[in-house]
Order: C-alpha cells, then sequence, then structure tokens
C-alpha cells in the first residue's frame, strides 16, 4: 500500500463477534503496512497494545460505543480503563438522546470531562452524521471544537450510512484548521479515501 495513504488509516475491528486471533491479525497488518492506529474493541486493548509495543502505531479503542447514551460517568470510567490498559487514543460516540433533545451542554460537557481527565490522549468525537439535520451537524462541530478534542468523527460505521463527502466539507467550512477531521464507515478503494482526504 502507498505509504502516504497507509498513514491517514485506522485498522479497525469492532464487530462484537471479534476474536484474539483476529486482533492479533488485525495488529500484524498495521505493523506491515505502517497504518496510524488500530480501533479494537475495549477488552482487546491490552492485547493490542502488547502486540504493537515498539511500533509507531497506535493502539485505539471506543467509548461509550455505538449508541452514545451512556451516563457521563460510564463513558469516564470506560476512559479511564482503556487508558490504563494501553489505549493512546479515544473514539467516544456523542450522546446523541442529548442532541436530539437540544441538550447540547451535556454533549459538550461529557467531552470535555474526558478531554480534560486524559489530556495527553487522542480523543476523537463520534458525531453519527447519518442520525443529524444539518443544524444539528453545524451545532455539534462547534462544540467539538469548543472541547479541545482532537477529532471530529462522522460515523460508527454501526449506523445507517457511513462517511459523506458533504458531511466532510461541512465539518472544514465551519472548523476551517481548528479541529481535524476522521471520515469513518463506507470508504472501500484508493480513489474513495482520497478524495475524503482531499475535502
Amino acid at each position: 500500500m502507498n505509504s502516504e495513504l497507509a498513514s491517514y488509516i485506522d485498522h479497525t475491528h469492532l464487530r462484537p463477534t471479534a476474536s484474539a486471533v483476529e486482533i492479533i491479525t488485525l495488529c500484524e497488518e498495521a505493523k506491515a503496512c505502517s497504518f496510524a492506529a488500530v480501533c479494537v474493541p475495549p477488552c482487546y486493548v491490552n492485547l493490542a497494545a502488547a502486540e504493537l509495543r515498539g511500533t509507531n502505531v497506535k493502539v485505539g479503542t471506543v467509548i461509550g460505543f455505538p449508541l452514545g447514551y451512556n451516563a457521563p460517568e460510564a463513558k469516564l470510567t470506560e476512559a479511564k480503563l482503556a487508558i490504563a490498559a494501553g489505549a493512546d487514543e479515544l473514539d467516544m460516540v456523542v450522546n446523541q438522546c442529548a442532541v436530539k433533545s437540544g441538550d447540547f451542554a451535556l454533549a459538550l460537557n461529557e467531552i470535555k470531562s474526558i478531554r480534560n481527565s486524559f489530556p495527553d490522549c487522542t480523543l476523537k468525537v463520534i458525531v453519527e452524521t447519518c442520525n443529524l439535520n444539518t443544524p444539528e451537524k453545524e451545532k455539534l462541530t462547534r462544540i467539538v471544537v469548543e472541547s479541545g478534542a482532537d477529532y471530529i468523527k462522522t460515523s460508527t460505521g454501526f449506523g445507517s450510512a457511513g462517511a459523506q463527502l458533504r458531511d466532510i466539507k461541512l465539518f472544514k467550512e465551519i472548523a476551517g484548521d481548528s479541529i481535524k477531521i476522521k471520515a469513518a464507515g463506507g470508504i472501500k478503494d484508493a480513489k474513495s479515501a482520497r478524495e475524503f482526504i482531499d475535502a
């Protein structure tokens, strides 16, 4: 694989039936291809960290996944356990119930809680764009920027749709260079990947 393209990829296996052997294979592939990171279920962070020790491949996991409506305290505990197990990166799902209820303060505060508790960890906030209307996307983009998170991320991969170019362009229009953008879900080939990178 092209090394420049590989540096953008988080090699991911989050299916609920993921086996330890599959996670080991994922890590081996990530090392061989020099991917940026792997993203694995929380129960496999320890295993992935051991497999990737001494490499440049980061270990990521998910928080409040895939629905995001866990209590903020539960997400904070998940994050603490993940960091203790060896996670370098956390992909947390925003509280979609709060968003749909117009409680953007809750959404902001839970992100800030994790950001402030683990300032050295890369924090990616999944907003699940397929469930949002345009005003909600715009508001959440501003909230994620305000929270101090490192990335806004489109999708869990478990929703009704994955990343869409129009959403990447919207994020970029609102946030500029103040936050990184992670397109996730449904990107299956190099041509599509380059279109998202260009956007």
